[in-house]
């Protein structure tokens, strides 16, 4: 039977300082304290403790799970609070007045050059220049939803990795003083678990921060990873970025600003007129992310190496190589029509971008062969991010997609081309990519012509028919069903 520990700030009886008590009811979901718990931090020494340093202590842990639930999710204050600092770090020079009227003078510019190849709707869009603090703090709510679902499914793991590995030590495997005599490890990692699901959900927040930190210091333009995380009106230049990226190649900043002006102005004119698109993209990345499964293998093995009280070792190991996420079938299924998709997107911005600007800035061929070599590359900050959910954001069938739209243009003219958007049922798919010319030639065979121009007649008037995303089902084409010609 436990002795009494009898305190006067005490009237529970536990022989616990209240702070250090407040703080466990926190972790542990609130409720009564599991007795074997409390005694495990008396044989740890904590009921001795200073109460002043045991109040800045439990300070710290309450902030560091404050936005923290049960299931593990992202904390998206913390994460932006994190890619903050990250950037801050690296230096962020608030936007000025001129730099703004750049910025928007470019997205005019590149508005009339893109008018006379492209009839996509532009009515409303806005050239923005943003801070890197800026694009984390409007592009974090998309950032958390795609990779909440991993977050919790690693927090899972690690919890279910932990009492495995606890439970099958048993009390005298343990380091001496981990636990009271008597006291089933197992069980205790039970009443522990909302503590574990919380501190991985911030971990993972932490992780999420620094990945998104870093990719605002990269990108040039709002909507670079080709996904849709800014939304219209707003057309997006990182000013900071593009004076370095002009800098590096030796091409006046004006002329630099341009290009991806246009390229980033296309790109937005695209998900603007496409609204079944935008929706697409994100459902690939979701249904990645869900059926995401861990490698609990490597979990359990990492873990019998690490104190389970030691956060910081818990942290360095799920940034490493145990939490890397292995593809299912469903995740396969799910890249491979991302990759169509994100393939598709940059083809067309590809084509489209070539011929706005060639007839106007004599450096239009270097800047497009840069920014294939970008991307064919990648950076630190898409390697980061990779290793976080599993996934590259990265086109890789882009030469293919940009010869079909190249070959439906000089087969019907760019309203062929850009028919192809107008409903996702004859948008190409994969297997298109495979044979860009057998696509133009089947559209022709099937008297398709017509259809095209009925579909983008009805796409550049805002009617998206039965491709407009949110009609009840999942179909060919939506969200969710397979892209098909």
């Amino acid at each position: 039977m436990t002795e009494s520990h009898d305190r006067p700030d005490d009237p529970e009886g536990t022989g616990l300082p209240p702070e250090l008590e407040q703080v466990l009811r926190g972790l542990t979901g609130g409720g009564d304290l599991d007795p074997q718990m409390v005694e495990m931090m008396r044989s740890m020494g904590l009921a001795d403790v200073d109460p002043q340093m045991l109040q800045m202590v439990a300070g710290q842990v309450q902030a560091m799970f404050a936005g923290a639930d049960e299931s593990g999710s992202v904390d998206a204050t913390v994460a932006t609070d994190i890619a903050r600092r990250t950037i801050a770090a690296e230096g962020d020079p608030s936007v000025t007045r001129e730099v703004a009227s750049d910025a928007r003078q470019a997205v005019d510019v590149a508005n009339l050059w893109l008018d006379s190849v492209t009839d996509l709707d532009h009515s409303g869009l806005v050239g923005r220049a943003w801070s890197r603090a800026e694009w984390v703090e409007a592009t974090m709510p998309v950032w958390r939803e795609l990779v909440d679902p991993i977050a919790v499914g690693v927090g899972d793991a690690m919890g279910a990795a932990l009492t495995k590995q606890l439970g099958n030590l048993g009390e005298g495997g343990l380091p001496e003083g981990l636990v009271p005599p008597g006291t089933n490890p197992a069980a205790m990692m039970g009443q522990m678990a909302p503590m574990l699901r919380r501190m991985q959900g911030s971990m993972f927040s932490v992780q999420l921060g620094q990945a998104v930190g870093a990719l605002a210091g990269e990108v040039l333009t709002g909507g670079e990873v080709s996904l849709p995380l800014v939304p219209a009106p707003d057309v997006v230049l990182m000013p900071q970025a593009v004076a370095a990226f002009a800098e590096g190649l030796g091409i006046d900043e004006p002329q630099a600003r341009l290009h991806l002006a246009v390229r980033e102005t296309a790109r937005t004119r695209l998900f603007h007129a496409v609204p079944w698109l935008g929706p697409q993209v994100l459902a690939a990345v979701r249904d990645y992310a869900r059926d995401t499964t861990i490698d609990t293998d490597a979990i359990e093995e990492g873990l019998r190496s690490i104190d389970p009280t030691d956060a910081e070792a818990m942290q360095q190991a799920l940034a490493g190589r145990l939490f890397a996420p292995q593809q299912s079938p469903a995740q396969k299924a799910a890249l491979a029509r991302l990759e169509t998709l994100l393939a598709l997107i940059e083809g067309w911005v590809d084509v489209v971008t070539a011929a706005a600007v060639s007839p106007h800035l004599p450096q239009a061929e270097a800047l497009g062969e840069a920014i294939r070599r970008r991307r064919a590359s990648g950076g630190p900050a898409e390697k980061t991010f990779a290793a976080l959910v599993g996934l590259e954001l990265r086109p890789r069938r882009l030469r293919d997609a940009a010869n079909l739209f190249a070959a439906l243009e000089a087969s019907g003219g760019a309203e062929a081309r850009d028919a192809a958007w107008a409903h996702p049922d004859v948008a190409p798919d994969a297997a298109d990519l495979d044979d860009p010319l057998g696509y133009v030639e089947r559209q022709k065979a099937s008297g398709a012509g017509d259809d095209f121009d009925a579909e983008l007649d009805a796409l550049l008037r805002g009617d998206t028919g039965s491709g407009e995303p949110g009609n009840g089902e999942p179909g060919k084409g939506e969200p969710g069903g397979p892209l098909t010609s």
